[in-house]
């Protein structure tokens, strides 16, 4: 025989195995009980046909009947074979069958009682679905944690900034510029468009009616009003939201489940100060610069309509604009974009550093984090709008 032939050396170690060296025959007791005598040497180099023989014989053993495993015969037995007997008996009891070890050699007898054989096994219990008042309790206990969550991460934020005024070199201002540079420069082409387009599409849908009553030059005091004080700054927030809070949540989430945010503590740094105190700053300073391009384009998308369609000359335009919209109303649009910055920024970064379950808690962290801010965003809007109306800004 060739050294390495993988063949011939596997049939040369069935050789050496043998026959399987057991018998199984099936009986009854006095009684009428089912039984399987099991005889000779039961070892798990055999485990196939051992195993092939047990199924054979106990697959037509129906609910309610009895089936015993008699080991009177049994010469030797390894732990190996013992195992398939009592995951034979552990499944037939399961099915409702009784089954049992029984006769057993006191040196069998011994393994068997290593292995569990001879303690009972409970019928497989079937699986009732979840109550309405169970998913209810467990919602409501969700909604309680992911609270308890959000007021402490509050809290520390508050007394992280606080310790950052009393020692302002302890902050990460290197990472400052880089971070406004990615949520602010790289995200201006698609607030430029969006919004440009968002104006375009209003004025499309306003200039009909306006038209009908010739009241078309008004179409700049609804552009110009509309746009700085909610579409721009409330479209700006979303799409920062989508794109920059939602990769804040996933690298804060990657971070923590690498336990990348522990060796940040093992080191000395906190984790506030380091990695959200310099977005909730970078967000909260380009929104508004951000909000501003974005009123520009809405208006530049009126513009367009009212210029090409309302026969309205630019300079028309722009004066019924200048006329309508005042500093006030774009402080107003201005206060709420740096409010949806800080609200952006916290929320991605808290649910964040709650992730935990791997990749699957990082996609489902940034889910709620998209989800959790969007419903904010639409909340601070409106009650910043109410606030402002109290003051008696109209």
């Amino acid at each position: 025989m060739r050294a390495g032939d993988p063949a011939r050396s596997l049939a040369a170690f069935r050789r050496t195995l043998g026959a399987p060296r057991f018998e199984l025959e099936p009986a009854r007791d006095a009684e009428g009980r089912g039984r399987l005598m099991l005889r000779g040497r039961l070892a798990f180099s055999h485990a196939a046909a051992l195993w092939r023989e047990l199924r054979k014989h106990s697959m037509g053993v129906q609910r309610g009947q009895t089936f015993d495993l008699d080991m009177a015969g049994v010469e030797s037995i390894d732990g190996g074979a013992m195992a398939l007997l009592t995951h034979l008996r552990a499944e037939l009891q399961q099915r409702g069958v009784g089954c049992e070890l029984v006769h057993a050699a006191d040196s069998v007898q011994q393994l068997v009682h290593m292995y569990s054989g001879d303690v009972a096994v409970g019928r497989r219990k079937r699986r009732r679905p979840i109550g309405t008042l169970d998913q209810l309790g467990r919602a409501t206990m969700g909604i309680v944690h992911e609270v308890q969550l959000v007021l402490a991460f509050l809290g520390q934020v508050t007394v992280a900034g606080l310790a950052v005024v009393r020692a302002p070199g302890t902050a990460n201002w290197r990472e400052l510029t880089p971070t406004m540079e990615r949520v602010g420069a790289d995200a201006t082409p698609i607030v430029v468009l969006i919004n440009f387009l968002v104006g375009l599409v209003t004025a499309l849908q306003s200039a009909p009616q306006l038209e009908r009553f010739g009241a078309s030059i008004f179409l700049a005091d609804l552009i110009g009003l509309a746009t700085v004080r909610e579409l721009g700054p409330l479209m700006t927030a979303i799409i920062v939201c989508g794109r920059s809070g939602a990769a804040f949540a996933a690298e804060l989430g990657s971070m923590k489940v690498n336990e990348e945010i522990d060796a940040l503590r093992t080191m000395g740094f906190a984790p506030l100060r380091f990695l959200v105190l310099p977005r909730a700053l970078a967000l909260m300073a380009v929104m508004p610069l951000l909000t501003l391009i974005a009123d520009a384009m809405g208006m530049l998308g009126g513009f367009t309509i009212a210029t090409l369609t309302l026969d309205i000359t630019p300079i028309g335009y722009l004066n019924e604009t200048q006329k309508a919209v005042g500093l006030d109303d774009v402080m107003q649009g201005l206060v709420k974009s740096s409010m949806f910055g800080l609200a952006i920024a916290l929320i991605s970064c808290q649910q964040g550093l709650a992730t935990t379950g791997g990749a699957e808690g990082v996609g489902r962290r940034t889910t709620a984090a998209v989800v959790t801010t969007l419903f904010s965003l639409i909340l601070i809007d409106a009650a910043a709008t109410i606030f402002f109306r109290g003051l008696g800004y109209e």
